[in-house]
C-alpha cells in the first residue's frame, strides 16, 4: 500500500471527506449482536427481576417500533437488551401495535412471560436517538436495571426538543421545496406553504379532538386543494400551475407514513406487520383522495375553476441546481418538523440532495421510468444513511426517511385521482399504480441500501464469536455452549 504522505492531495482530501461521513462506527442495530456473559447478571429465579428486563426491553422497543423501524431491527434490540441482562434464551413476537416476549428460564423454572401494547406518538426523531445512544450505553456499561428503567422514562416522556410552531414552519417549508422540485415557481411554492401550514394547525387541533387520522386526511388534502383552485378561478394573466400546489400537500401529507417499514418488513419476513402498516397506508392514502375530491366537486358545483393538469409538469433536469438544493431543503425540512437533533438535520439535507440528483440524473440519462429511478435513488439513501448515521450517531431510519420524501408520488395521486373523477378510469388507474409502484421502489431501495451498508463494515465480533457463555441457573458458573 501506498505510504498515506505519497498519495496525491486530492485522494488525501477525499480520504478525509468520507472517513469524516462513515467513521468507524456503526449504527446501533448493526452492534447489536448475541452478547457474551453479562458481567452482572440477574438472579433468573428472581421474578420481579426478570420481570423489569422484561419490560426494559419491551418500553425500547415500543420506542423504535412506533417510530416505523422494521420488525426484524427492532426483535434484534429486544433480544439484546434482554441477553445483556442474562435472559439469553427469548422468544419475541412482535406485530403492528404489541410486542409479546417469553424468556425461557432453564429446566426447573417456568418461563416469564410479559405483553406491552404500543402506543403510536408524534414522531420525534430525538427520542428515537436518545433510545439509540441509551441501548448503546447498555452494551458498552452494563447499566443496572433500575437506572435504565429511570433514564428511559426520563427521555420518553420529556418534551418534543423545540416548540410545536418550529414543526409547523418545517412541513411548510417542505411543502414549499416540493414545489420547487416539481417544477413550480415562487408563486406555487409560497402557496404550497401556507397551504401545509393551515393543514398542520387544523389538524393538529382536530387530533387533540380525537378525530381519526382518516379523517384528518381528508380534511389535508381539502385544503391542499382550496389554493389550486382560486388560482385557477382568478384571471389567467397569473403564470403558475395549481396542480402542483395539489401534489406538494399531498406529498406532505403522505410523508412520515410507514411505507418503508412495512415494505421492509414484507421483505424480511413478517407479514402480519407489513399487512397491518400498508392498510394504514392505504387508508390515510384514500382519506387523502377522498379530500382532493370533494373539494374538486365542491368546486365545480360552485362553477370556480378546476386545476388543470399538466402532463409535462414533474422532476426534469431543467434547473438542475435548484431541483437538488430543494431536494435538499425538503429532506432537512422533513427532519426538522419530526423533531430531529441539529447534527442529524445536515445528515437528511445530504441525503434528500443526493437523492434528488440520482432520481432526476437516473431517469434522464439512464433513460428509465420513475419506478426505476425511485428505486435507485432510494438505494442510495439506504446506504447513505448506514453510513452518515456511524458519524452522526443517528438512526439509519431519521435520515433514510427524510431523503425519500421528496421523491414521493403526490404528483401521480393527483393526476391518477383528476382522471377517476373525469371518467378517464384508465388513466386513472395507471396512474394510481404507477404511485403505487413509486413507494414500493422507495421502500425495497431503502431496504436494499441499509444491507449493503451493513456489509461495508461488518463488526469483526461477528465473524469471531463462536461459542457463548451464558449464565447457569443453578450454580451461577459460566459454562462454554457449543453450538
Amino acid at each position: 500500500m501506498d505510504a498515506p504522505h505519497s498519495r496525491p492531495r486530492w485522494r488525501r482530501a477525499v480520504d478525509r471527506v468520507v472517513d469524516r461521513l462513515v467513521a468507524k462506527r456503526i449504527a446501533t442495530v448493526d452492534a447489536v449482536v448475541e452478547v457474551p456473559t453479562p458481567l452482572r447478571p440477574i438472579d433468573l429465579s428472581d421474578d420481579a427481576e426478570v420481570t423489569q428486563v422484561l419490560e426494559l426491553a419491551e418500553r425500547v422497543g415500543e420506542v423504535v417500533l412506533s417510530s416505523g423501524t422494521a420488525v426484524t431491527d427492532t426483535t434484534t434490540q429486544i433480544e439484546f437488551i434482554a441477553a445483556t441482562y442474562g435472559l439469553a434464551d427469548v422468544d419475541i413476537d412482535v406485530t403492528y401495535n404489541a410486542i409479546r416476549i417469553s424468556a425461557d428460564r432453564g429446566p426447573n423454572l417456568p418461563p416469564a412471560s410479559t405483553m406491552r401494547v404500543v402506543q403510536y406518538r408524534t414522531l420525534d426523531f430525538t427520542r428515537l436517538a436518545a433510545v439509540d445512544r441509551l441501548t448503546r450505553r447498555i452494551r458498552r456499561e452494563i447499566v443496572p436495571v433500575e437506572d435504565a428503567h429511570a433514564a428511559l422514562a426520563e427521555l420518553t416522556s420529556a418534551p418534543h426538543p423545540y416548540n410545536r410552531w418550529v414543526a409547523t414552519a418545517g412541513w411548510a417549508l417542505l411543502a414549499a421545496s416540493i414545489g420547487l422540485l416539481l417544477g413550480g415557481g415562487w408563486l406555487v411554492a409560497v402557496c404550497s406553504c401556507a397551504a401545509t401550514a393551515a393543514i398542520d394547525r387544523t389538524n393538529r387541533a382536530l387530533n387533540y379532538r380525537g378525530l381519526p387520522t382518516f379523517f384528518q386526511a381528508m380534511v389535508g388534502g381539502a385544503i391542499a386543494t382550496v389554493p389550486a383552485i382560486l388560482l385557477a378561478t382568478l384571471p389567467h394573466r397569473i403564470e403558475a400551475n395549481p396542480s402542483l400546489i395539489v401534489a406538494a400537500g399531498i406529498t406532505v401529507l403522505l410523508s412520515g407514513l410507514q411505507l418503508v417499514g412495512a415494505v421492509e418488513d414484507a421483505i424480511t419476513g413478517a407479514p402480519i406487520t407489513a399487512s397491518a402498516r400498508m392498510l394504514e397506508v392505504l387508508m390515510v392514502t384514500g382519506g387523502i383522495i377522498a379530500g382532493v375530491a370533494l373539494a374538486l366537486r365542491g368546486a365545480d358545483l360552485l362553477h370556480a375553476g378546476v386545476p388543470p393538469i399538466d402532463i409535462n409538469a414533474g422532476r426534469t433536469t431543467a434547473n438542475l441546481p435548484i431541483k437538488v438544493a430543494a431536494g435538499a431543503v425538503g429532506s432537512l425540512a422533513f427532519a426538522l418538523a419530526c423533531y430531529a437533533e441539529r447534527r442529524a438535520l445536515a445528515a437528511a439535507a445530504v441525503s434528500g440532495g443526493v437523492a434528488t440528483a440520482f432520481y432526476l440524473l437516473t431517469q434522464r440519462y439512464g433513460e428509465v421510468g420513475p419506478i426505476f429511478s425511485s428505486g435507485v435513488a432510494a438505494c442510495v439513501v439506504g446506504l447513505a444513511g448506514g453510513l452518515m448515521a456511524r458519524r452522526a450517531l443517528t438512526p439509519p431510519l431519521v435520515v433514510a426517511m427524510a431523503g425519500i420524501t421528496p421523491l414521493l408520488p403526490g404528483l401521480s395521486v393527483y393526476r391518477g385521482l383528476s382522471a377517476l373523477l373525469n371518467d378517464q378510469q384508465s388513466v386513472g388507474l395507471s396512474q394510481l399504480l404507477a404511485a403505487f409502484g413509486v413507494g414500493c421502489a422507495l421502500a425495497a431501495g431503502v431496504t436494499l441500501g441499509e444491507w449493503i451498508a451493513r456489509l461495508l463494515r461488518r463488526p469483526r465480533i461477528l465473524n469471531r464469536v463462536k461459542n457463548i457463555r451464558r449464565p447457569s441457573v443453578e450454580t451461577g458458573e459460566f459454562p462454554i455452549i457449543r453450538s
